[in-house]
């Protein structure tokens, strides 16, 4: 056999075998820090190609078409578990995770009831989903007593008054209509068609009040004064706060955990089991799993991580924020999600359909 010859079967078995000197990932938009690739590109000369995403909803649709070409992705954890059922993704192979012990083990333990034996996840950031608003604004329209509730936006005559500066809403069903059940009192995982109706009734009240639906858009809108209330991922809202500060054009955003409730969520760092460079997708999870850099990411995006090590890196500010890490009142209120069943969600989906289009 040739040099040129073996070179080549050399290239193509350690491609095969995952050796390839690159690395597909597939993660939500504004949910990295800016160094984070470049600094991993450095030390371990693997090429990154980064794409974003902006709902579970989107990349759900992805993974269960198969042959993504990713080699990370980051899903919510109740969609993760679904998704792993269907046989999606791969094993966590945490031999290969050097600074796996990081992890705050009762977060773990949460994790497991979705993902039994931390099998096929490994959490990269946690999560609320609030109501973010402009203060000015909101306070010109709201009594002061329903100001950072869900009435802002469940309660159809105050969302009326605050309709003229833009109400948004994320376009993603499980996130809006689980809240939705909560505030009526009802278990906001229900799959029962009643409760689902009342559900869909109280967002069709309020749907002419509201601007758009969109999972990502009401950053920089919020920031720009665009809208002045829209409910959202923590991080999110929090980075369009810095961002109105740092315009320096009077826009004061303030990110509001309902005092009736909300979501707190998990999204996890998954190998889909067809990934072509599991390797280098294991050297990328015990990268970010590295407290300093864990701690960059969260100085960054405003969003909570669950490594015990990374905490004395957070930055103060950032640390003792309570729309970062709640304080225990706002806990004992918190409710996560769980995965719905296939006839469930293709309910849902007519709903969210209908709610949307006001038809």
């Amino acid at each position: 056999m040739s040099a040129a010859l073996l070179a080549l079967t050399g290239a193509a078995s350690a491609q095969q075998a995952g050796g390839s000197n690159e690395l597909n990932v597939y993660n939500w938009s504004d949910y990295i820090a800016e160094d984070t690739i470049e600094k991993f590109e450095a030390e371990t000369g693997i090429k990154v190609n980064y794409d974003v995403f902006d709902s579970n909803e989107v990349l759900e649709a992805k993974m269960l078409s198969g042959s993504t070409g990713y080699d990370v992705v980051v899903p919510s954890i109740e969609f993760m578990a679904r998704q792993a059922q269907a046989g999606v993704f791969a094993e966590i192979d945490r031999s290969k995770l050097e600074n796996y012990g990081n992890l705050d083990t009762g977060i773990l333990e949460v994790i497991a009831v979705n993902d039994p034996g931390n099998t096929y996840g490994v959490p990269y950031m946690m999560f609320t989903t609030g109501i973010g608003y402009d203060k000015a604004k909101a306070a010109e329209r709201v009594d002061a007593a329903k100001l950072g509730s869900w009435d802002m936006v469940f309660d159809p005559e105050t969302a009326a008054r605050l309709a003229d500066c833009g109400i948004a809403l994320l376009d993603s069903p499980t996130e809006i209509v689980a809240p939705a059940l909560n505030y009526l009192g009802l278990d906001p995982n229900s799959e029962e068609a009643g409760d689902l109706e009342k559900a869909q009734a109280l967002l069709e009240s309020i749907r002419p009040h509201v601007r758009y639906f969109h999972s990502s858009q009401y950053i920089n809108d919020l920031a720009n004064g665009e809208i002045c209330v829209a409910v959202g991922y923590s991080g999110d809202i929090l980075q369009a706060r810095d961002r109105a500060a740092e315009a320096g054009q009077g826009v004061e955003i303030v990110y509001s955990i309902p005092p009736e409730g909300a979501q707190v969520g998990f999204d996890m760092l998954a190998v889909p089991v067809d990934a072509p460079n599991k390797d280098n997708a294991m050297k990328f999870i015990d990268f970010i799993l590295r407290p300093e850099i864990a701690a960059d990411i969260t100085n960054y995006v405003f969003f909570a991580n669950p490594n015990t090590a990374a905490t004395e890196f957070v930055d103060p500010s950032v640390r003792d924020d309570p729309g970062i890490y709640p304080p225990e009142q706002a806990k004992a209120k918190l409710f996560s999600l769980k995965p719905h069943t296939a006839r469930f969600d293709r309910t849902l989906t007519r709903a969210w359909t209908s709610i949307k289009t006001g038809q």
